[in-house]
């Protein structure tokens, strides 16, 4: 293990943005993994292969560029490594980032499940709202812990995972993902507790 983390260190040097793009999108798939299997409790026969594949698609073409992008981009505007530089950097990755990355990824969500703009602006508006409210239940402590104590080229890596696997934008994901006629959703309540619902096939 410790050969590996060492390896991975030594590319992360080499090839940072390939790296952090590999990362971020095997960590998506990872996500979805765990949500399938742990959360919704399909099996390994009723994995969605083709689901775990949409999400990594997503994480290395979408999540890992544009994460990885704006964390330089937020180390160039906000330097430094102290508290007060951490919760300056939360504070403008949760209110100016985090709703615009949110809507981006529901609209390419959407679009490659094949929904219709008219289609995929309408569950955007439905759901939007409490998808944003539920990540700012969890993402802000989280953030303040990532800009602290996690240095610049490795923090693409930590976000997407925990948020792929039971953050607002893979609530929304779980039924989603599957085709417009099936959606099963699995939402984050304030409390942290998991409460799901189906819609028809």
């Amino acid at each position: 293990m410790a050969a590996l983390w060492r390896s991975y260190q030594r590319l992360m040097a080499q090839h940072p943005w390939k790296v952090q793009i590999l990362t971020a999108g095997s960590l998506v798939g990872v996500g979805d993994v765990i949500s399938q299997q742990l959360v919704e409790r399909r099996g390994l026969r009723g994995h969605s292969t083709r689901r775990t594949l949409k999400m990594m698609a997503i994480g290395f073409c979408f999540v890992g560029p544009v994460v990885g992008g704006w964390y330089q981009l937020l180390d160039r505007l906000i330097p430094g490594n102290t508290r007060m530089v951490a919760l300056k950097k939360m504070v403008l990755d949760q209110v100016g980032f985090a709703p615009c990355f949110l809507g981006c990824f529901l609209a390419i969500a959407g679009a490659l499940n094949g929904l219709s703009a008219e289609e995929s602006w309408a569950k955007i508006r439905r759901d939007y709202p409490d998808a944003l409210l539920t990540n700012y239940y969890l993402w802000p402590a989280v953030q303040i812990a990532n800009f602290y104590f996690i240095p610049l080229n490795h923090r693409s890596g930590p976000r997407p995972a925990p948020r792929m696997a039971v953050g607002p934008a893979q609530q929304w994901l779980l039924g989603e993902l599957q085709g417009p006629h099936h959606t099963a959703t699995i939402e984050l309540a304030p409390q942290g507790s998991f409460s799901k619902g189906t819609a028809g096939t």
